[in-house]
């Protein structure tokens, strides 16, 4: 039986201070490989915190992180960063992306960012690129430069771009938050195709209607994570 892709045990995160400050109490939670989850809660509720820690970018002050069934505090920084690198694709609202590079090329310098042993030769890097772009329905946009791209354009390359190394777990925060409700929900039903496809996905939302999408939600508030029944 394949492990969780995400399992916390008791996971919690503190920042040392007079007094402490816990911003991420602590929390069980187990996602299986496939499923699609979302997790909702208000600004200022601890979801990038939750992020952090789900992505390999902080690591918890209490409790065990399993990613993959692998256990992430016994790893070194360049291990939890190559195992990030390996494991996890990030999809942020504002897109990150390069503008004097085109849609390939911005999705192929991902590639080069991977751990050694998982860098291809440029021209492998351009095929998998534009198959991850044509995955997103862009094939048609791979040369053209994110300034001449619309805002749904510009998500999509970032989500191939996040896809190209073929990951275990897509981490979206709040995907749709730059974007019109037209195209908010191509890309909700973007989502949606590569979740029916298999991948796992942990979408992070403010949103009741977009986190209304997934099979399951966890709430979040004043740091405290918690299943919600329904919306």
């Amino acid at each position: 039986m394949r492990a969780p892709v995400i399992e916390f045990r008791q996971v919690g995160l503190t920042y040392p201070g007079t007094p402490p400050v816990e911003a991420f109490k602590p929390a069980d939670l187990r996602i299986e490989n496939g499923e699609y989850v979302t997790v909702i809660g208000p600004s200022g509720s601890g979801k990038s915190t939750f992020l952090n820690i789900a992505g390999l970018l902080d690591g918890p002050t209490g409790g065990r992180y399993l990613l993959d069934g692998i256990d992430t505090a016994a790893l070194t920084d360049g291990d939890r960063a190559a195992l990030r690198g390996q494991r996890i694709g990030f999809v942020f609202q504002s897109f990150h992306l390069l503008p004097h590079r085109s849609a390939a090329e911005n999705v192929a310098l991902a590639m080069l960012y991977a751990p050694t042993a998982d860098r291809r030769r440029a021209a492998q890097r351009r095929g998998r690129a534009r198959d991850a772009l044509a995955q997103v329905g862009l094939s048609h946009r791979i040369n053209s430069l994110p300034t001449r791209l619309s805002g749904g354009e510009r998500q999509r390359v970032a989500i191939a771009r996040a896809l190209v190394g073929e990951p275990s777990l897509l981490l979206c925060d709040e995907p749709t938050g730059n974007l019109d409700t037209a195209t908010a929900e191509s890309i909700l039903g973007l989502l949606d195709g590569l979740h029916s496809a298999g991948l796992t996905i942990v979408l992070i939302t403010h949103d009741p209607q977009v986190a209304a999408r997934a099979e399951r939600t966890v709430a979040i508030r004043d740091g405290i994570l918690g299943e919600v029944a329904s919306l």
